[in-house]
């Protein structure tokens, strides 16, 4: 899974041909940490048809580029495809269930 940072986003993201899954997480959200063996799994099932990546929302000047994504709460996972976002889910709503039916929407 790739780590993304402000700097790489748009590389990692938004330049991609393939769809894109960004899981926003953070340090202090214990459902996001709680949520990361469910992503992990995910990653093994469609890694090869999707990209996975993460962004840790912890880090030092990111609130203006989360706020610029609407991220707004966590956890947040969202799907890109082709620079734009797509589909996403958020907060209580963020399931194993629920991501990957996202995720089979866009594969």
């Amino acid at each position: 899974m790739i780590e993304l940072t402000v700097e790489s986003f748009a590389a990692e993201v938004l330049t991609q041909e393939a769809p894109v899954l960004v899981d926003w997480w953070g340090e202090s959200c214990e459902n996001c940490i709680a949520l990361m063996p469910d992503v992990d799994a995910l990653h093994t099932a469609y890694g090869d048809k999707i990209r996975f990546t993460k962004f840790n929302t912890s880090q030092k000047m990111v609130r203006r580029f989360c706020i610029q994504q609407k991220i707004l709460g966590l956890p947040v996972i969202s799907i890109y495809h082709h620079g734009e976002k797509v589909a996403e889910v958020a907060k209580d709503d963020c399931t194993k269930e629920a991501i990957e039916t996202m995720i089979q929407k866009y594969i």
